[in-house]
């Protein structure tokens, strides 16, 4: 929550007992609270404004991908090797790598092929009438997601606004300092309210103040109820981040949190299936007794069968549905046999990996459909009401000229050694696990001691 109220606070308490800790560190948090408030709440905006219309870009490109996504219905469906078969015929400069099949009566087949001259990360798809053969068109698909050209440029506007790697700084930026907006606001508002002693404060705005204040209570309220959705937004976020992203890589690793993967190492099944088993090749089984094989397995719904990525190596059939209840199982293939050499049941993730799973969809979307996509929008939406209350709040009370003065300094020297040192070694620990963070937070201090210096020097000027 990005308030940017600047009234001051009371002072230091005159008498010669030691403060509370909370007394002496709520100088603090208002202070860092608002830094982060008027300096880092751009990048919120951009990403919660791109984050709004990311949530609603499925819907999007199911409209303007219409004709390619789905078809009339028809009796009976092709085989799937007449249907990859007729994607290959209508383009042969492209090599097969997976196809994903419908659940839906009226989708198409989607074959992906790697075509020369396609972006890093993005793939051919080739959308196949699975009633007729026809082929009724072709896009790029990009990532894992299977994203299509609308919603792959709203995704990259999101993720780094289109502008490649160095773009991704801004929002790893933004979620690195959203839980620590957040919860810093989270904190000052439900102490500000406690001597109240009236929940419907917390919870609702009270129209009946004045300006200032009402826009304050709005500003409380609604991040009071955004809170753990931004938390989660701050946390999943952090994972696609460049620099954080990978110190995340590194512990879930190192604690075995891995997201496992269904064996596809070749070993003995190399045998079977010859030198002529290749990604971009023939194999000795069709994809029709693949899909069987994986059938026989009990996997159901979307599935994506991805063709042997080196010779000996086999088949391997995801589920892909991330929609509660999900199906996720993999099994895995022999490309001269047929036969399941391997089976990887997503009930089998270890709980990391599940969290992991499911914190990803949910970002995304996917995890419930329809309300997962509605409860992004509102929280979007209410992390663009949080700033605009924020920064109309520090206009309003900024004084005619200068950056406007955050809240009194001096509230470090009022903590004793046993919360500051422990204070300190989180602060460097967090700022080496989010470095942009860290870096910032430095700019901050920087900042603030320029600014305690500037109005030294003025008091100095007019003694």
């Amino acid at each position: 929550m990005t308030s940017t109220d600047t009234r001051p606070t009371a002072g230091p308490d005159p008498s010669p007992r030691r403060a509370s800790a909370w007394t002496a560190l709520k100088p603090l948090i208002l202070r860092l609270h608002f830094y982060a408030g008027i300096l880092i709440a751009p990048f919120l905006l951009v990403a919660a404004s791109t984050g709004l219309l990311y949530a609603a870009s499925f819907q999007i490109e199911q409209v303007a991908h219409r004709h390619e996504l789905t078809v009339p219905v028809g009796e009976q469906r092709l085989p799937l090797s007449q249907q990859v078969a007729a994607a290959q015929a209508a383009r042969p400069d492209g090599k097969v790598t997976a196809v994903r099949t419908p659940e839906a009566a009226d989708a198409s087949t989607r074959v992906l092929m790697d075509v020369p001259g396609l972006p890093e990360s993005t793939q051919l798809a080739v959308f196949v009438d699975p009633y007729t053969g026809q082929v009724r068109g072709t896009l790029d698909s990009y990532g894992g997601s299977g994203a299509l050209p609308v919603r792959a440029w709203i995704s990259n506007l999101h993720r780094h606004l289109h502008l490649g790697e160095p773009g991704r700084l801004y929002s790893e930026l933004a979620a690195s300092w959203l839980w620590v907006v957040a919860l810093g606001g989270l904190t000052l508002w439900v102490t500000r309210r406690r001597s109240t002693r009236r929940l419907r404060g917390l919870l609702a705005p009270d129209r009946s103040l004045p300006g200032a204040r009402r826009r304050l209570s709005w500003h409380g309220s609604v991040g009071l109820w955004a809170v753990l959705g931004l938390l989660f937004l701050s946390a999943t976020g952090l994972t696609w981040s460049m620099y954080a992203g990978e110190n995340v890589g590194e512990v879930r690793t190192a604690l075995g949190w891995t997201t496992p993967a269904v064996t596809t190492s070749s070993g003995d099944h190399a045998a079977h299936a010859g030198e002529g088993v290749h990604r971009h090749g023939g194999t000795a089984v069709s994809v029709d007794q693949v899909a069987r094989a994986g059938a026989g397995e009990g996997l159901s719904g979307p599935l994506e069968i991805v063709w042997p990525a080196e010779p000996g190596a086999p088949y391997v059939i995801k589920e892909i549905d991330k929609t509660v209840p999900q199906r996720l199982d993999q099994v895995a293939v022999d490309a001269g046999s047929g036969q399941v050499t391997a089976v990887l049941r997503f009930s089998d993730y270890n709980l990391a990996a599940k969290l992991t799973q499911w914190g990803i969809d949910g970002h995304m979307g996917l995890l419930f459909g329809l309300a997962n996509q509605i409860v992004l929008m509102l929280l979007a939406a209410g992390a663009i009401t949080l700033i605009v209350l924020g920064y109309r709040m520090w206009w309003q009370r900024r004084p005619t000229r200068g950056f406007g003065e955050p809240y009194p300094r001096g509230g470090s020297h009022r903590l004793g050694w046993a919360v500051l040192v422990p204070l300190i070694l989180l602060v460097v620990a967090v700022g080496w696990f989010l470095p942009l963070m860290g870096l910032s937070l430095l700019a901050f201090l920087a900042v603030d001691v320029l600014l305690g210096l500037r109005a030294r020097a003025t008091q100095q000027e007019g003694a």
